[in-house]
């Protein structure tokens, strides 16, 4: 069977999978330093590090119900997923481009994007966003105003339970 491959196919495990997958977890779990594949034949390989380690996260995941896909760093992107995995609008991503903030190529008349710098530009932004964030929580902190608003709800929790 083959299956389509990128962005476009994530893969969720069926519900009927999920005990497998979760017994693929446990044994991945306790494997020691070389797991090997064993074929019909008897025939045998170590699985190489590099293998193993994406295998496990794999599987990590889909244990844990999320949808995954594999896409090579090189892999160019078009602007709607790039859009898409940034969780932004194309005409907002294409500003980003405009403004440098993303490097981009243009293929005939088409912006393409690597996936590696959509992901760096996804890392940085987060990154920014925790920082702030954290930031503004000091900020009600120093301000008394965040110990009030947790103390202001804890007591309305009260109220409601009684």
């Amino acid at each position: 069977m083959t299956e389509p491959s990128g962005l476009q196919y994530p893969v969720r495990a069926k519900d009927a999978e999920t005990p497998a997958i979760k017994q693929l977890e446990r044994m991945l779990n306790s494997i020691g330093k070389h797991p090997k594949l064993i074929g019909v034949d008897g025939e045998q390989i170590v699985i190489p590090d590099s293998v193993y380690y994406i295998l496990r996260q794999a599987i990590e995941l889909m244990a844990s119900g999320h949808a995954i896909s594999l896409v090579p760093l090189e892999r160019e992107l078009t602007t709607q997923e790039a859009a898409d995995l940034l969780n932004v609008s194309r005409p907002y991503l294409v500003k980003l481009l405009e403004q440098t903030a993303i490097p981009y190529k243009i293929v005939g008349s088409h912006h393409r994007i690597r996936f590696e710098d959509v992901m760096a530009y996804k890392e940085q932004r987060d990154l920014l966003r925790h920082q702030s964030l954290r930031k503004i929580t000091q900020l009600s902190e120093e301000l008394g105003l965040y110990d009030n608003e947790i103390e202001d709800f804890r007591q309305e929790d009260e109220t409601f339970e009684q």
